[in-house]
Order: C-alpha cells, then structure tokens, then sequence
C-alpha cells in the first residue's frame, strides 16, 4: 500500500525535471542553428525567426523598462523563451508542459526574485533598503513590514499564477477534446497557444515590471 504513493511521486518529480531539461535542449539546439546558419544581408530559416522574436522582446524592454533596461534582456528575454516553449511542449500529445508544475514555476519566481534585490543591490548599495521605508522616514515603522511582506509575495503570486493557469488550460483542453473529440482539435491548438504567449508574457511583464522597481532611484532620495 506505501509503494503506489511513493513510485507515483517519484515519477511525477522525473517528468517535470525530464521535460525542463527538453525544453532546454530545444531552445540550445535552435540557438545553434541560427549560429551555425548566421548571415547579415538576408537572414533565412530559423535566424529569420529568431530577429523577429528579438526585436519584439527588445521593443517590449525598451517600453516598459526604458532605456536602461538592455541590460536585462538576456534576463528577460531567456525567460519569455523558455516558458513560451515549456508552455507549448504541453500542447504535443503525450507530452506535459513543465511549466504545469509548481517546483518549476517556483523555480523560476524564486530566480526573478532573487535577480530583483541583487540588482538593486549592485546598482544602488545599501541605499537600495530606502525602498522599503516609504516616501518619508517617520512612515518607515508602517511601510518596511507592508513592503517586506509585498515583495515575499511576489515569488508566490508568479509562481501560482503561471501553475494555476497551464493546469487550467490542460484540464480545460482535455474536457473540450472529450466532448468534441472531431471538431475541437484545431480550436483547441489555437486556444492553448494563445495562452501559453499570454502566460509567458505576463510573467516577464511582471518581471520587468519588478526589475524596474529595483533600479529606479528610492523614496526621498534627491534624484527622485
């Protein structure tokens, strides 16, 4: 009676792990291809696709970042890549998107959360904590423990919104399969595509969105 349990998370743990690690091996394998395949006056194939996909990922920092946000977009553009393919690989037969998991989705939040306070850290020093006081000393007894309890919520709320919504997804694409197993296929493919894009773009809006957070100059100080 112990041993069901036991095999059945074990397995569980292999595949979301396995499948992390297929969709890394797609993303280095494509990247080498383009490498392999580099040209500078007409771009074909997987490079053209490649451009498209960088110049969007770098227009969509430039807005909500600004300027100084280039600095970040291997940061973020490796995270829209990887959980736009993890979220997709769900969508082949027989596969599972590791982004259904919630170690991977913690995974990554606990790594923009990490990213965000080191940042800010090496931008700002020590003068990087005055974002946690408010915009005037006497509030910092009220604002450092809202803002210390807002920040460790943050690892929560991304990592639980992007597991909450493909396992919704999935249960939602298996329901509508079983019900119009002739007519849904091509519906469903499209629905799931649009929600791994969304999902993949709302996490690194987010994370954009907390990394800008991080570098802008704090309460109160003279630049702000």
């Amino acid at each position: 009676m112990k041993e069901g349990p036991v095999v059945l998370h074990n397995s569980l743990v292999a595949d979301h792990v396995s499948y992390t690690w297929f969709t890394m091996a797609i993303l280095i394998g494509l990247a080498l291809i383009a490498r392999a395949s580099l040209k500078r006056d007409a771009p074909t194939g997987v490079q053209n696709v490649f451009e498209v996909i960088f110049d969007g990922l770098n227009g969509y920092v430039d807005e909500i970042m600004g300027p100084h946000g280039h600095q970040y977009f291997t940061l973020v553009g490796t995270l829209f890549l990887f959980i736009l393919t993890a979220n997709i690989i769900g969508l082949i037969p027989g596969f599972n998107s590791p982004t259904a998991n919630i170690n991977t989705t913690a995974a990554l939040a606990i790594t923009v959360f990490a990213a965000t306070h080191i940042i800010g850290v090496a931008k700002h020093g020590l003068s990087y904590f005055k974002h946690f006081m408010g915009p005037v000393s006497w509030l910092a007894p009220l604002m450092i423990p809202i803002e210390v309890i807002s920040h460790l919520a943050r690892p929560v709320s991304l990592s639980f919104r992007l597991f909450g919504n493909m396992v919704a997804k999935h249960e939602l694409m298996l329901v509508l399969a079983a019900l119009a197993p002739f007519l849904a296929p091509v519906p469903i493919l499209g629905l799931g595509l649009f929600v791994a894009f969304v999902q993949a773009g709302v996490f690194t809006l987010l994370t954009m969105l907390y990394l800008a957070g991080s570098i802008e100059e704090a309460h109160g100080s003279d630049h702000h």
